[in-house]
């Protein structure tokens, strides 16, 4: 298993410096800065690689750009409307000049308007480590009493919303304000985020759109790229919902092992594969992660590591960031399972039988609590994760 971390470009606060002394063997990262739906261009790509490609006195890190996370798919694309054909089209270039810099794997995601949604970015466990969670009372009360969405109240059972106006009574506005902050946070290191109009807008277009035409979509898109990944000797990989069940009305399409296995088989080539996250996966108590690694571990391009804490055993509840070791996934049983394959593939003599992974998230610990680094992404709390699964994988090695 091949060991990477993610970097966010030269404003993150976890440097080139401190990803050397993590002794990672590569990185993960993207062109944060370009509006979505640009073109990657060989310019910025080369810029990328060389920024990553020196330490803070000027000599070589020796590091290499070897995952793209992510190249994101513009809503156009997802709505099938504006600009999404042309969207495609620059989709299929920036893959072209990805490929020419010489990086094979490409993770993105198909979740609608929100690309990850908590509501507390700084949950402070007892040990007085904080991480991200989300809150399923406190996001009704956002979606019924601060984003006022019709229909919202009937989404959540009773309970729930009787909690929910609870909350909401008890919010000032920095409260709501913060609340609000959380939830349309964005996809890590972006450019863009949504403001409450820009999600209403969003939502009152997807409307129309059910699961099953999301999920067509989503496969007319993998119809026009994935034989450009196989051309070019690209591995894309999906990465799932997060969380992994619906939220705001809006359609989800890759929340299981059988959404999975519908998109895998509408568009069967080894390019259109999997970035299995255990995190994402995990807040679901239906989702097998040992299981699904074994059954769809053929076309595992990348792997997320990390694990939740789940606060109920509903399929829509809340849950918190936990260590790597400590949620409800059982990490021991996924590495084995990753392990395995690549034993498989090594055997029928595959290329890419080393599956790259990541410590991903990680709790904000000691130092980390100064430096502010990306919300999941602090310097110490992943470097704990990726210790505790080095010391898993050489155990099961041994």
């Amino acid at each position: 298993m091949r060991q990477t971390w993610r970097w966010f470009g030269p404003l993150d606060r976890v440097s080139v410096d401190d990803m050397l002394q993590a002794d990672v063997e590569g990185v993960v990262t993207a062109l944060h800065h370009l509006p979505t739906g640009a073109v990657w261009t060989p310019d910025e790509i080369a810029r990328r690689v060389c920024e990553l490609s020196v330490k803070s006195d000027g000599t070589p890190s020796n590091l290499k750009w070897e995952v793209v996370e992510s190249l994101p798919v513009s809503e156009d694309i997802k709505k099938q409307k504006g600009d999404w054909r042309a969207h495609i089209e620059n989709y299929k270039i920036s893959m072209k000049n990805l490929a020419e810099a010489g990086i094979s794997v490409i993770c993105y995601n198909f979740m609608p308007v929100l690309d990850w949604t908590r509501t507390d970015l700084k949950y402070r466990l007892s040990s007085g480590a904080t991480c991200m969670r989300f809150d399923y009372a406190d996001f009704a009360a956002f979606d019924i009493h601060i984003l006022k969405r019709r229909g919202a109240a009937e989404d959540f059972p009773e309970g729930i919303r009787e909690e929910a106006l609870k909350r909401y009574a008890g919010m000032d506005e920095n409260s709501q304000s913060e609340l609000t902050k959380n939830i349309v946070f964005g996809l890590p290191g972006a450019a863009e985020s949504f403001t409450l109009d820009d999600v209403r807008h969003h939502l009152s277009e997807y409307a129309i759109i059910s699961a099953d035409g999301l999920r067509a979509n989503f496969i007319a898109f993998l119809e026009e790229i994935a034989p450009v990944a196989e051309t070019l000797g690209l591995r894309l990989c999906c990465h799932p919902d997060d969380p992994p069940f619906g939220l705001l009305g809006l359609p989800r399409v890759m929340s299981t092992e059988a959404d999975y296995r519908a998109i895998m088989d509408a568009v069967a080539t080894p390019a259109n594969g999997i970035t299995l996250c255990s995190g994402s996966l995990g807040a679901r108590p239906d989702n097998d992660l040992p299981g699904m690694m074994e059954r769809l571990g053929d076309r595992v391009h990348f792997l997320h590591l990390r694990n939740v804490k789940r606060e109920t055993g509903d399929i829509r509840g809340s849950f918190y960031e936990s260590a790597h070791l400590a949620g409800d996934t059982d990490m021991v049983a996924l590495v084995a399972a990753a392990l395995n394959e690549e034993k498989r593939r090594k055997g029928t003599g595959r290329s890419d039988w080393s599956i790259p992974f990541r410590p991903d998230h990680g709790l904000d610990i000691l130092d980390d609590q100064s430096r502010q680094a990306q919300p999941g992404y602090p310097a110490i709390g992943r470097l704990k994760g990726l210790a505790e699964l080095r010391g898993i994988i050489a155990a099961l090695d041994r």
